[in-house]
């Protein structure tokens, strides 16, 4: 359904424009270690471990990026949480930039209230040490 609302542009002239459709909320994807996530539960603020602030903000991925991420930078380690973030409720902490290939990638630049994590999922591993995702769905992201 197409919503029209009314704006006056100047006072002799209206026009009418299209609404913004209705999108779900995009998530964003951040690998955490358990123990921060813990951390997390009991303050209701994710900030991470030093690891994850050495470059100054927190790594996030899209859908379509998060796995490449892990094996990139998480490889075998057992103890990750998968945060579901939405992305609307970050603000202007989150910026993307870009990274690996040109692609853009969120960047968080302070911490995340857990408000703002709509799911966690611990990862395990197959025995090949590969991280198992769950089914993330479409993609919503920029990449």
């Amino acid at each position: 359904m197409i919503c029209l609302k009314i704006c006056f542009v100047t006072p002799h002239l209206v026009a009418l424009v299209r609404a913004a459709p209705y999108s779900p909320i995009t998530m964003i994807y951040h690998l955490a270690k358990l123990d921060a996530w813990t951390v997390a539960q009991s303050t209701g603020i994710y900030t991470g471990n030093p690891a994850d602030r050495a470059d100054g903000f927190l790594h996030l991925s899209t859908a379509s990026q998060i796995e490449e991420s892990a094996r990139r930078h998480r490889a075998g380690e057992s103890d990750l949480v998968l945060l579901h973030v939405d992305e609307a409720q970050l603000g202007k902490a989150l910026v993307w930039e870009e990274s690996r290939g040109g692609k853009l990638f969120p960047h968080v630049y302070g911490d995340i209230l857990l408000s703002a994590v709509k799911q966690a999922t611990p990862l395990s591993l197959n025995a090949d040490g590969i991280h198992q995702f769950p089914d993330l769905g479409s993609d919503n992201g920029a990449d």
